[in-house]
This record gives structure tokens, C-alpha cells and sequence, in this order.
């Protein structure tokens, strides 16, 4: 089986580079090459320097103008780096122009994430999800790879000059692609009934969605004590985990941690992690958490809103919370925080302020969501009276002349086709 062989880990210095367009970007530019410090360090790599580079308008070659281009190869040699790290996403043939350039390895955004990801993933489905993205982005960039495998051959019985090497092993790459999203989809299927067992008994969902290392994990595993990986650095954990919480109510609730969402996000990883970002999509209701002790987390909570809109969950009903207000010094940032999110709760995780409250507001989510309703549902929608035996509590029920009258305790994913047939 063709595999893309991934760099020789041989790098010990990183210069970061961001381009942005116009000055009023500039501070913009800067704290997102501050989160790429922060992906770079998480695969070990020291940053040796950050550079905020203004550029009007990309330029074909290399991205950046000709001559920045030279300035800052010379300055990756001068402070001895041995890889270029670009903010900006770089096409294949820019990649390659800047690695002829300044004869050093240059990578984007995009190849961190990948990496960040191929070292964090543990379930098949993951693994299988990192493989694909890393392909859908290494093919384009073979040529790289194989530029002194370009020679041509053919032979007797042959149509033509024959395949060169590059094309041999794209077609290989496109076999194994064609492999891994049939096993996606297997993964998927099985996710999916996964699924239907845990809905056959009414107990609702929440998903815990929000930006990486904004404590998802953590939550869960203070409210649950699910034994899940708990670490200081992004994407510390790529897979789901679903673990049962029995609240106040006596009503118990179904909590699932989600990968954390990110600026910048490549979309080959977008695509590849949709089964994992199902959850937040089946939902009955989503948790929003929010790290208050960052200076942007405004921009991460519109951030991982626009996630959500792009995955059909953005109008589901939503917790909003912000933690890690241990860590928040200034009255001022608090107050603005509630100002602009006043429904919002404030918790810390570590020390446990606010945990009650938020129990207890998911309590009340709980109650709102499942309903009990007095229901009268003609013979002809038997697949109805199904769902809700599947989905629901049955409390009582009576077969009329005309209808089957029931009375039932309604999750909210089946309230919309349930509701017309609801005895007010």
C-alpha cells in the first residue's frame, strides 16, 4: 500500500511568518501568529521569532513579494532556523519556490494542524479521518516529492509514452483515498447505530462544544469522571467520548466532548471530521464553553459559531459558559462578558466555582426539552406510535375508533412531527 512518507522529525528552530493586507489587519495578524506559536510548541518545535509581514495583495510566486521574500530567508539563516512556518496558506508550487529560495524546509497552517492531528489520534475513525486530510493535502505536492522520478516509459503492448513515475503513485494515492472513505463510512454507519441504541431509551444529549483548550475535556470529566486525556495544549484530544451525568431532577443526561474548533481551520479537516462534529448536529441541546481568561474569546465564540452554522447546529438551543474565571483578574472583563452574553453562566473547573449552577441549568434544559404531551395519532401513522415506544416513555395508551390515544413523555428531535397530532 502507497503511503506519503512524513517529514524526518530534524527540526530543532521555527521562524514564524503572517502576511496581512491592510494595517488595521495588523493586530489581527499578530495574535493569530500567537495561536500558531502555541500549534507549533504542541508538536515540540521551539519558535524562534514571529514576523507580521504587510502585503496588499498575494503574489503568485511566493506568496509575498520578491524581495520580502529575500529579507526574510536571509533572517531565517541568520537566527539559524531550519524550517519557515507560514500563517498564510501556501499553494504547492509556492511551497516549492520558497524551499528553493531559502534551501530550508517551508511549511503552512495547514501541514502543523495535519501534524497535530496525525500525533493525536487514537480511535480507528479518527486515524482513518487524519489519513484522508493528509492526503487530500500531500497530492497536490507530490511533484516536490518526486520531481527526479518525471522520466517517462513505455514497452511493448503499450498505449502511448506509458505513465511517468509521479503519475504511478498519484493514482495509487487516489486508490487509497477511494479505500479510506469506504472505511469512513463503515466507521459511520456504525457511529449511527451507536446512536440509535443510546435514543431507544429517552435520555437526552448535549454536545460540549467550543475553541480548542477552552477545557471540554475537563468539564466532562469533573461533571462525569469520564477518564479522559486532560492536557494544557490544543487539540489535546480529537475523539468523542459520551458519558452520563444524573442531575438534580433525577433525570439523567447524556454528555459528549467534541474536537475543538479553530480559526483557520483547514477545510480538508472540515470535511474529513464531519462524523466527529455529527454530535453537536444530533444534539439535543449544545453546552458552548468559552474560555473567559483569554483576550479574544469574543472572536472564538463568533468562531466556533460560524462552525456550527456551516454544520446546520447553530440554531439549536444553547448553554452558553464561560470558564476559567479563576483566571480572570480585571471586574471589567467579567462585566463585559456578561454584557455581551447575559444569559450566560461563569464557572471554573478546576476550582469548581459555579459547577452547581451549571447542573443545575442543565436541569432545567432537561425539563424544558422532554415534554409530556397528551397525543391522538390516526391507525395510518403506525410509524409514529413506533418512534415514540423507540424515543419516548409511553405512559398510557388507548386505541379508539379512529386514533391511538397516548400519553407520552417527547424527546425534542421528535416535538416537530409528533406536535400536530398533540390534544391541546
Amino acid at each position: 500500500m502507497f503511503e506519503i512518507k512524513r517529514r524526518e522529525k530534524m527540526v530543532e528552530r521555527a521562524l514564524l511568518v503572517g502576511a496581512y493586507p491592510t494595517p488595521a489587519d495588523k493586530a489581527d495578524a499578530e495574535d493569530l501568529l500567537e495561536e500558531l506559536g502555541e500549534l507549533v510548541r504542541t508538536l515540540g518545535v521551539p519558535v524562534a521569532e514571529k514576523m507580521a509581514v504587510h502585503s496588499r495583495e498575494p503574489q503568485a510566486r511566493y506568496f509575498l513579494g520578491s524581495g520580502k521574500a529575500e529579507e526574510i530567508c536571509e533572517h531565517a539563516r541568520e537566527i539559524g532556523c531550519d524550517v519557515i512556518i507560514f500563517d498564510n496558506e501556501l499553494t504547492p508550487a509556492q511551497q516549492r519556490n520558497w524551499e528553493n529560495l531559502s534551501k530550508i524546509t517551508v511549511i503552512d497552517r495547514q501541514e502543523v494542524i495535519l501534524d497535530i492531528f496525525g500525533a493525536r489520534a487514537q480511535t480507528k475513525e479518527a486515524k482513518l479521518q487524519v489519513d484522508l486530510a493528509r492526503m487530500n493535502y500531500s497530492l497536490p505536492r507530490l511533484t516536490r516529492a518526486w520531481g527526479h522520478l518525471g522520466k517517462q516509459g513505455g514497452g511493448i503492448g503499450s498505449k502511448g509514452e506509458g505513465e511517468s513515475q509521479l503519475e504511478q503513485d498519484k493514482r495509487k494515492i487516489r486508490g487509497q483515498m477511494d479505500r479510506l472513505r469506504r472505511d469512513l463510512v463503515e466507521v459511520r454507519r456504525n457511529r449511527a447505530n451507536q446512536r440509535k441504541d443510546r435514543k431507544r431509551a429517552p435520555v437526552p444529549n448535549a454536545a460540549i462544544v467550543g475553541y480548542t483548550n477552552a477545557g471540554k475535556s475537563s468539564l466532562l470529566r469533573r461533571l462525569t469522571g469520564a477518564d479522559v486525556l486532560v492536557e494544557n495544549a490544543l487539540f489535546a484530544t480529537l475523539d468523542t467520548t459520551t458519558r452520563k451525568i444524573n442531575l438534580p431532577n433525577r433525570r439523567p443526561l447524556l454528555l459528549t466532548d467534541t474536537v475543538g474548533f479553530i480559526r483557520k481551520l483547514p477545510h480538508q479537516l472540515v470535511e474529513s471530521f464531519n462524523a466527529t462534529l455529527e454530535e453537536a448536529v444530533m444534539a439535543d441541546f449544545l453546552v458552548h464553553l468559552l474560555d473567559a481568561s483569554h483576550p479574544r474569546v469574543l472572536e472564538f465564540h463568533a468562531t466556533t459559531m460560524h462552525v456550527l452554522e456551516d454544520l446546520g447546529a447553530d440554531a439549536k438551543k444553547t448553554l452558553t459558559v464561560f470558564n476559567k474565571v479563576d483566571r480572570v483578574e480585571d471586574p471589567m472583563t467579567k462585566a463585559m462578558l456578561r454584557n455581551a452574553h447575559p444569559d450566560a453562566l461563569f464557572v471554573s473547573v478546576h476550582s469548581g466555582e459555579g459547577l452547581d449552577a451549571l447542573v443545575a441549568r442543565l436541569a432545567e434544559f432537561v425539563g424544558e426539552e422532554n415534554s409530556e404531551l397528551l397525543l391522538e395519532i390516526p391507525h395510518d401513522r403506525s410509524d409514529l406510535v413506533a418512534r415514540l415506544h423507540r424515543e419516548g416513555v409511553i405512559h398510557e395508551t388507548e386505541y379508539l375508533e379512529a386514533v391511538t390515544r397516548i400519553r407520552a413523555t417527547v424527546p425534542p428531535r421528535l416535538r416537530e412531527s409528533i406536535s400536530p397530532f398533540a390534544v391541546v
